[in-house]
């Protein structure tokens, strides 16, 4: 059984972030990292393999410059492989643009499971993991916070408001993790020394067999407005009075 991870390479958020004024996109710092909801993603996976008994973990990353120090925590955590994708028409890609090339990239390898976070952090459209299935035809399970593998069933609690509901489909599948689901296991030294040797492949959008029309635009960016003062409201004491006298009426106290 393949499993792949959809993960994103994103800039340190620890470092001062900018938007650049001319192509009014974020500035990518000198050091990439491994989104915090990706790192859910792959711990479930792993999971998965291991209660498998052996399935093959692939992580797959849509980055530019062939980026790969975020995907490397990945695999120090104990994924077997990973595919960069990058290509300078990707530049700008919105939302249904990445969905195409991952899940042509997941095609690629024979996924059997594609696990994806609900949003990226620092995106947040929380709509990539449902393109992906639309575009493969294949189920959505989401908003995941526990999955298992029944054969070739997959089964997640689907977290709702009120609790979470049971939802299942045979494979292959695509499966949308919440964050906080799991604890990210912490990369051993070992990993880390194994990692920097586990096969990562480096793709274009030609060997893909894809060619994509960006349709979204970014034309202008501007500062949030300040946030107003407040209105401070004193307690002169009547309303504690006027709750006691409400509730006596409809008969609580």
């Amino acid at each position: 059984m393949k499993v792949v991870v959809c993960v994103k390479q994103i800039s340190d958020p620890s470092e001062p972030q900018r938007i650049d004024p001319a192509s009014m996109r974020l500035t990518r710092g000198a050091k990439a990292i491994l989104d915090d909801s990706d790192a859910y993603g792959v711990e479930i996976a792993l999971r998965l393999a291991e209660a498998a008994g052996g399935a093959e973990v692939i992580l797959v990353s849509m980055a530019p410059n062939q980026e790969v120090q975020g995907v490397r925590t990945g695999l120090a955590m104990g994924a077997t492989s990973a595919v960069v994708i990058s290509d300078p028409a990707l530049a700008g890609a919105d939302a249904l643009t990445t969905a195409k090339v991952l899940a042509s990239a997941a095609q690629r390898v024979g996924a059997d499971l594609v696990i994806a976070a609900t949003e990226s952090t620092d995106g947040y459209t929380g709509t990539v993991p449902a393109q992906i299935a639309a575009l493969l035809e294949w189920p959505a399970l989401t908003f995941a916070k526990q999955i298992e593998l029944r054969g070739t069933t997959v089964s997640i609690q689907r977290q709702t408001e009120d609790g979470y509901d049971v939802v299942e489909a045979d494979l292959p599948a695509v499966v949308s993790v919440t964050a906080g689901v799991v604890e990210p296991r912490y990369p051993s030294f070992k990993g880390i020394m194994s990692a920097k040797s586990k096969p990562v492949e480096q793709l274009t959008l030609a060997d893909l067999g894809l060619s994509v029309e960006i349709r979204e635009q970014v034309v202008a960016v501007e500062d949030a407005e300040a946030r107003a003062a407040g209105q401070i409201v004193e307690d002169d004491g009547s309303a504690e009075t006027e709750i006691i006298n409400y509730l006596a009426q409809i008969k609580v106290l």
